[in-house]
C-alpha cells in the first residue's frame, strides 16, 4: 500500500505527455548519482528539490535519489544536453517521449525499476481571480461529461500523424467580448506545441479553443518561456498558464512548482512521467 500510495504522491520527476510502442530498453548499470534533466521548477531549487529525492527514498525506498536534476527553461537546450552528454537522461511525460521519438528515433524511452509517477495537467491563475476559476472549472466539467477532452485526446494525442504538423486550430474571436490571455512554451509537443512557424497549435491550443468557444471568451496565446511562467502570470502579461499539479503528502508539503498567488483549476489530462535517454550514448 506504502508504494501504490506513492503513485500519486510523488509524480516529482516532471518539469513540468505521438503514437507508437515504447522501445523497450534495459536499464544500464548506474553510477552513483545521474544527472537527469527537467524543466525548471518554480518553487524549488536544484539542491532542494535534489534533496526531496533524497527524502523519498529514505522513506518510501524507491530508488530516485541516485539522480541529480540540471533544471533547463526549455525542451531545446534539455535535449541538446542530452545529445552532448552533459546530462545522462531526461525526464519529461510519456506523450512527449513518443512524439520526441517519432521525430529523431536515437531517443529512447529508458525502462527502469522505478514506480510510475503521473502528474495531472490544470491551468494556473491568479488566486485574486475566482471567477474565472470557477468559470474554467465549469467548462472543463462540462467537456468531461460530454466527452470532448476524450475527442481531443484521442485527435492530438492518441492518434497524432506525428508525419506532419499537428492540424491549424482556429481560436474563436467575438466582438466586444474580453480576452483570455494564456501562457504557452511549446515545451510539451504535441500537449503544449509550438510549430515551425511560430503558431502555438497542439492539444492545449484545440482544448482552449473549447473553453473559449463555450465561455464566449477571445481566446490570445502568448509564447513565454518554461521559466518565466509565473511571472508572466503574476505581471499580469497573461491571465492563464498551463501547468502540472503535483500532489501534495507528508513529504512533499507543499507542491514543488507552485509558487505563492497562483491558483489552480482542476485537472483535464493526466500523462505518466519517463526517463529518455540518446541512443548514441550508450555505444
Amino acid at each position: 500500500m506504502k508504494k501504490i500510495f506513492a503513485l500519486l504522491m510523488i509524480c516529482a520527476f516532471a518539469l513540468m505527455t505521438g503514437c507508437g510502442v515504447e522501445p523497450d530498453v534495459k536499464p544500464q548499470p548506474l553510477p552513483d548519482k545521474v544527472k537527469i534533466g527537467m524543466i525548471t521548477r518554480l518553487n524549488a531549487s536544484e539542491e532542494s528539490f535534489g534533496q526531496f529525492m533524497t527524502k523519498v527514498e529514505q522513506t518510501l525506498d524507491v530508488k530516485i535519489a541516485s539522480h541529480t536534476p540540471v533544471f533547463f527553461d526549455n525542451l531545446n537546450a534539455m535535449e541538446m544536453a542530452l545529445q552532448s552528454g552533459q546530462i545522462a537522461e531526461m525526464s519529461t511525460y510519456r506523450s512527449v517521449a513518443r512524439y520526441i521519438i517519432a521525430k529523431d528515433p536515437e531517443f529512447q524511452i529508458l525502462k527502469d525499476h522505478s514506480l510510475e509517477f503521473i502528474d495531472s495537467f490544470c491551468f494556473a491563475l491568479r488566486d485574486d481571480d475566482p471567477e474565472l476559476k470557477d468559470s474554467l472549472n465549469m467548462v472543463i466539467k462540462e467537456m468531461q461529461d460530454d466527452g470532448t477532452l476524450d475527442r481531443l485526446t484521442k485527435e492530438y494525442i492518441t492518434d497524432i500523424n506525428t508525419d506532419r504538423e499537428p492540424p491549424a486550430i482556429e481560436l474563436p474571436h467575438f466582438d466586444s467580448a474580453p480576452t483570455l490571455k494564456v501562457a504557452v512554451t511549446g515545451d510539451l509537443p504535441p500537449l503544449d506545441y509550438i510549430s515551425a512557424n511560430g503558431t502555438p497549435e497542439g492539444f492545449n491550443t484545440a482544448v482552449l479553443a473549447e473553453i473559449g468557444n463555450r465561455m464566449l471568451r477571445n481566446i490570445e496565446l502568448v509564447q513565454v518561456e518554461s521559466g518565466a511562467r509565473a511571472a508572466a502570470l503574476t505581471s499580469k502579461q497573461v491571465d492563464v498558464v498551463f501547468w502540472a499539479i503535483v500532489p501534495v503528502s507528508e513529504i512533499m508539503p507543499q507542491d514543488s512548482d507552485k509558487p505563492d498567488g497562483v491558483a489552480l483549476t482542476e485537472p483535464y489530462f493526466k500523462d505518466k512521467i519517463v526517463h529518455m535517454i540518446f541512443k548514441a550514448k550508450e555505444k
